[in-house]
């Protein structure tokens, strides 16, 4: 549960204790997307190799298709009757730019969980 635990609060995937990223806010547009090299606790590595985060553009996707199914099935099952099609999209288009990054943050954070194993003991020297 530790390794889920520190993937949405977007901890380091080894020790939970290290921020993954330089900044916490999210409405900050400078340096929103530079991740830090190492965790600052036990001195892990995040980025193990030269496109190590590609496959987070995979969770990306799914986090995005789970909410466009989200929203979709909320829209037909409460608004079909009481609002057009096209505010629909509007809306949802809106939500999807305002999450964008979080669903970029987030998605490297599963896929540093995926990949790394749980050793809140091991250190490694920086």
């Amino acid at each position: 549960m530790g390794k889920v635990i520190s993937a949405v609060k977007m901890k380091c995937p080894r020790c939970g204790e290290g921020e993954l990223y330089d900044r916490s806010n999210l409405f900050s547009f400078k340096g929103f997307f530079k991740m830090k090299e190492h965790c600052s606790n036990c001195g892990m590595k995040y980025e193990k190799e030269v496109g190590f985060f590609y496959g987070a553009m995979y969770i990306s996707y799914m986090l995005n298709i789970a909410l466009f199914v989200t929203a979709t099935v909320g829209y037909y099952l409460f608004f079909e009757e009481k609002y057009d099609w096209r505010y629909y999209i509007m809306v949802y288009l809106l939500i999807t730019f305002m999450l964008v990054r979080w669903i970029y943050r987030m998605s490297r954070s599963i896929w540093l969980m995926i990949m790394v194993a749980y050793e809140p003991e091991k250190r490694d020297i920086i």
